[in-house]
């Protein structure tokens, strides 16, 4: 079908007819202005607001030409296959709103399937066979350039809609931008971790500091903790202290965990990790014991928020993350801080379709929606300031202290081993720290 070629030159279209509307309008009202100088300020302020009037007016006109066209270009069925978070909340919110996608635009006759994949998996099944991926999909921030050098994201060189650009936060569209051009549209901009707990059990004081946490915890028998043993969690102790992690430009990394800064920082985790209170456990297993009242502090995300919102009551609490001491100096822990985007396969088999799809999933209105059902939240400006939620205020503090995550493949599995070994009591921690480092460094493989 000719659906491709007319979605990319409409949408250029628009683009065009926007800047020439602007233009010719500005100027008339400048050659007014010159004719009358004794009114020139006067007319120069209403050349302004008709040209910025007339800017609104065209692009209107240009983006519902352009979804007229590409409905009237638009034969039989039109097939999008979606890809988005297993999670219940995920599903149901994207199968409303696709649902209200079709009713916006009765006239075509959609199949619309919701597929259930992980946005931390999405760039390895659409890398699989990029022509058999989903049209459009919901995918993590550091999955970017991998997708961009595939070929296998659609640029967004022009929209229907809205801008993206304009009303989405700063970081989340640099995060979405490679080379200059935007390749994904933001969707939310919390996809980092915080410590959620009973405040019920724990005092402000308490949670301000790991040594103070751990304490309180054995003091009333109950338990407290994160996952150690994941490299996206444990980032946070060695970033705090200002060791060094960072990709080159062939994937590989940067790091200096095995530094005296870092040895100290090994030594501090294991004095954590030592208390009877404290556990590392995954997400999993931390909401068994969440729900078998055993857990009351915990490093996590917003994905669940419901969870520790439902068992904690009223004692429902989430703040930044603790310090911990290094040498004698509370420090800060740090962070990764994420974000979430829906993409366009440059395969789909409907690109018109498809990229309007996902700006409509995308916009302030669905946004808002998918924050509300999922407890994420938003990257779009407006949205996200509608949405009140300790765990976004918590994610807010932290944020000062996060770095958006830019690391090499061969980060991940040495880290993981790292945290376990440091779970574990590792007596020899500057031996363990440079095994890490090895394997973190390693040249990649061609």
């Amino acid at each position: 079908m000719k659906k491709k070629v007319i979605s990319t030159v409409l949408c250029a279209a628009m683009v065009a007819s926007m800047f020439a509307g602007c233009g010719n309008k500005a100027a008339d009202n400048s050659s007014a202005a010159a004719d009358n100088n004794a009114a020139e300020s006067t007319n120069d302020a209403a050349a302004t607001t008709e040209a910025g009037d007339a800017t609104a007016e065209d692009a209107g006109t240009a983006s519902d030409d352009a979804i007229a066209n590409l409905i009237a270009s638009t034969d039989g069925t039109v097939d999008i296959q979606l890809w988005c978070s297993e999670l219940e909340a995920y599903q149901n919110v994207m199968k409303e709103l696709t649902d209200k996608f079709k009713e916006q635009y009765s006239d075509v006759d959609f199949n619309i399937t919701i597929g259930a994949v992980s946005e931390a998996d999405a760039k390895d099944k659409v890398l699989e066979d990029i022509d058999a991926a989903a049209d459009v999909f919901v995918f993590a921030d550091d999955q970017v350039n991998d997708l961009v050098n595939a070929g296998a994201l659609q640029e967004v060189a022009a929209t229907y809609t809205y801008d993206p650009k304009e009303t989405n936060s700063e970081a989340t569209v640099a995060a979405a931008t490679k080379d200059g051009k935007l390749y994904a549209y933001p969707l939310t901009a919390s996809n980092g971790y915080f410590l959620y707990y009973d405040s019920n059990i724990f005092s402000e004081e308490d949670v301000a500091s790991w040594e103070n946490l751990t304490a309180k915890a054995e003091e009333a028998g109950t338990k407290v903790g994160m996952n150690v043993a994941d490299g996206w969690y444990l980032y946070g102790f060695f970033s705090g202290a200002g060791c060094e992690l960072s990709m080159n430009e062939d994937n590989s990394n940067n790091c200096d965990w095995n530094s005296e800064t870092g040895l100290a920082v090994a030594q501090s985790i294991e004095n954590i990790t030592s208390s009877p209170a404290f556990v590392s456990v995954a997400d999993q297993d931390a909401i068994t014991m969440l729900n078998d009242g055993t857990l009351s502090a915990y490093v996590s995300g917003t994905w669940n928020t419901g969870s520790f919102e439902a068992k904690y009551g009223d004692g429902y609490a989430a703040c930044k993350l603790p310090t911990f001491d290094v040498n004698g100096t509370a420090t800060q822990m740090g962070s990764y801080a994420g974000y979430k985007f829906v993409g366009v396969n440059s395969h789909a088999k409907n690109i018109g379709w498809s990229m309007l799809l996902a700006e409509y999933l995308t916009n302030e209105e669905s946004q808002l929606a998918i924050g509300n059902a999922t407890s994420e939240g938003p990257a779009n400006k407006v949205a996200a300031a509608q949405i009140d939620s300790p765990a976004l205020a918590a994610l807010a503090a932290q944020s000062e202290f996060a770095d958006q995550q830019v690391v090499g493949n061969n980060y991940w599995d040495p880290a993981k081993a790292l945290g376990q070994n440091l779970v574990d009591g590792a007596t020899d921690l500057q031996a363990v720290l440079d095994d890490a480092v090895a394997g973190i460094t390693q040249p990649v493989a061609e």
